[in-house]
């Protein structure tokens, strides 16, 4: 079993310090991560997660070695994961930081007409520079505004101290009112004093303390898996790439709401002011189950496509909830069907994104769903 200290020991921490950038609900544990990795696959091979998060599975197979590449329609989760794997130059992110911040005082007036959270979430000095660079940063076209504005939301919220904002928790955004309310009865009537410049910048230096990751080949593609594995299985058949291991955690059925628990990171992506739950196009794919089974339909039957045909595993994390679990177990068994099943358990050992979100059936916990064949 690979523990993360190891990883830190012999790589001299650069890939252990990137491994678990940006806070996200629902997430491998990293350790996990390269576990499966190591064990089901090798040097030179390629991996594929159509449902990557923050990226924790791409992460592990480019250390290890291994030809990855993941899909992810979430922005915030995407753009921790890309930044992981090819972080901008340190000194070009600290430029860019100072040219950003440089411009805050064209949006002194802009603040005043955000609703009433944000004055209490951020001071001034950071909410004007929070502006300037949800305007200015272009984090989908370019390397250096990216791994800046990944670092700038990894810290948008959080404890007292360890982020920008008012007492938040830092991984799950909280609703406006019940924010709000909860400050005004803690006594948190006005947000810390921070200098943004200063703040952003301990945290670069930090990250980059002892280097960037060394990654082979691999990146995480920004867009719906249905429509992304498509285009792949069309290149897949004229090109001789075949996958050997799927390693993924798919959405679990009416509990997933990733644009929720992070509507306020959302917003500095360019989102709504105001958080609004389930409106995103995709949320109701979570919500209904013909969607849900239609969204896991499409996503591994176009893998069953593009993995080897004589040794491949497949391998995924779900809900060990009635629905969730016999819905993705008959689907794989249905693209995989002459793979051998082996289904491992997995308590939860702390409360986690089920229980929370309001867990109501008498089992809990996670189960792995694993499917082999080796035809040599």
């Amino acid at each position: 079993m690979i523990k993360i200290d190891d990883i830190v020991k012999r790589q001299q921490t650069a890939e252990s310090r990137w491994a678990k950038f940006g806070p996200y609900y629902a997430m491998f544990p990293i350790e996990f991560a390269f576990n499966v990795v190591k064990k089901h696959s090798k040097k030179g091979d390629f991996i594929i997660d159509p449902f990557a998060g923050r990226g924790s599975s791409v992460f592990a197979g480019g250390v290890l070695e291994r030809h990855s590449l993941g899909i992810e329609i979430n922005p915030v989760g995407w753009l921790y994961g890309s930044t992981k794997l090819n972080p901008a130059e340190q000194q070009s992110v600290l430029n860019r930081l100072n040219s950003v911040y440089k411009l805050r005082n064209h949006y002194t007036s802009s603040i005043e007409k955000l609703p009433e959270f944000y004055r209490f979430c951020y001071c001034d000095e950071v909410l004007k520079f929070l502006l300037a660079a949800r305007k200015n940063l272009k984090w989908q076209t370019d390397t250096v505004d990216a791994t800046l504005m990944s670092i700038i939301i990894v810290y948008l919220h959080g404890k007292l101290g360890e982020g920008l904002s008012n007492q938040m928790r830092m991984t799950k955004s909280m609703g406006m009112n019940y924010s709000i309310e909860w400050w005004k009865n803690k006594g948190y009537l006005l947000p810390p004093e921070i200098n943004p410049l200063e703040f952003i910048t301990k945290k670069i230096k930090w990250r980059y303390k002892n280097g960037t990751p060394k990654i082979t080949d691999s990146s995480i593609l920004f867009g719906d898996s249905s429509d992304e594995l498509e285009k792949i299985t069309k290149k897949a058949k004229e090109g001789e790439i075949k996958f050997s291991l799927l390693f993924t955690s798919p959405p679990y059925w009416s509990i997933t709401d990733y644009y929720a628990d992070q509507w306020l990171r959302l917003w500095m992506l360019g989102g709504s002011s105001i958080p609004k739950s389930n409106a995103h196009k995709h949320k109701g794919r979570f919500g209904s189950k013909v969607e849900y089974y239609n969204l896991l339909d499409n996503v591994f039957g176009y893998c069953s496509k593009i993995m080897n045909e004589e040794h491949s595993t497949i391998y995924v994390r779900t809900d060990v909830r009635e629905y969730t679990f016999n819905t993705t177990l008959e689907i794989l068994k249905k693209h995989f069907p002459f793979h051998t099943v082996v289904i491992k358990k997995q308590p939860f050992k702390k409360k986690t994104q089920t229980e929370i979100h309001g867990n109501s059936s008498k089992e809990s916990g996670e189960v792995d769903i694993i499917l082999t064949l080796k035809l040599k």
